[in-house]
């Protein structure tokens, strides 16, 4: 294990035990793409204040996180823990949402391949709809909506190893998308599998993302609280996390 707020060999830093990768948006995205160019199945994480709370007592999420060929931080709230703890701090936000968008932009002129996987029936295909007409070129190669039971889940693997995707994109919601492609990742054919929450909603236009001044500022939590007020339990991790970095923090300067 690794202290707090330190830059590891692998350019990784430790948030809470969670190795956030030191990276921005313009290498996230060539490390996906460079993905597709390898053998296995990497695991790719954007995780947020909540999903690292949720992390300290949650041992098969923890797993996931640590088994990731990739973690960026979604959360502004991430980068701003990395500047209090000992150690370089992350250079930017990497918002998961931008990630994927950024990565259809180089998808569309290639051969490379996309499912998408999760949201409510119906909403996948306006994803994916959506998506084909605003990335000429992009190639997706299939849809199955998230509200499957387990007992489906066997056929919803099976359609995916049909289709042979490049890339994955697994909305569950967090953790249950973590675990999920922590469990399934070796029998997959994907060559790189995304935690996307309900980024398929914004793709379909079912949510509109918090306005860019919010984002720019670092508040897109706030307008989510705002728009959508059944998130309040959920932002109470938020004083958590942010106290827990502090105790941490002064820990690290007594030392």
């Amino acid at each position: 294990m690794f202290k707090n707020g330190v830059k590891t060999v692998e350019n990784k830093i430790n948030i809470m035990d969670v190795p956030v990768d030191y990276i921005t948006m313009e290498q996230a995205v060539s490390r996906v793409m460079s993905f597709f160019e390898t053998t296995g199945c990497h695991s790719v994480y954007t995780p947020n204040p909540e999903i690292i709370m949720a992390a300290q007592k949650d041992k098969a999420l923890m797993k996931a996180l640590h088994h990731a060929s990739l973690i960026v931080p979604d959360g502004i709230g991430v980068v701003l823990a990395s500047r209090l703890l000992k150690g370089p701090s992350l250079p930017e936000r990497v918002a998961g949402y931008d990630l994927v968008q950024n990565l259809f932009a180089r998808m569309a002129s290639t051969d490379y391949t996309v499912y998408f996987l999760g949201g409510a029936p119906g909403v996948t295909e306006e994803a994916a709809i959506a998506m084909s007409n605003k990335y000429k070129g992009l190639k997706i190669v299939g849809t199955d909506h998230g509200y499957f039971k387990e007992a489906d889940e066997e056929a919803v693997i099976k359609r995916i190893q049909e289709a042979k995707p490049d890339l994955l994109l697994v909305g569950l919601g967090a953790p249950k998308q973590e675990k999920w492609i922590e469990k399934y990742r070796k029998i997959l054919p994907a060559k790189a599998c995304i935690g996307v929450g309900g980024s398929f909603d914004v793709m379909a236009g079912k949510v509109k993302r918090a306005p860019v001044a919010f984002q720019k500022l670092g508040l897109e939590w706030f307008y989510r609280l705002i728009t959508q007020p059944t998130r309040a339990k959920r932002m109470l991790q938020l004083p958590v996390f942010a106290w827990e970095v502090l105790k941490i923090s002064a820990k690290n300067k007594d030392k």
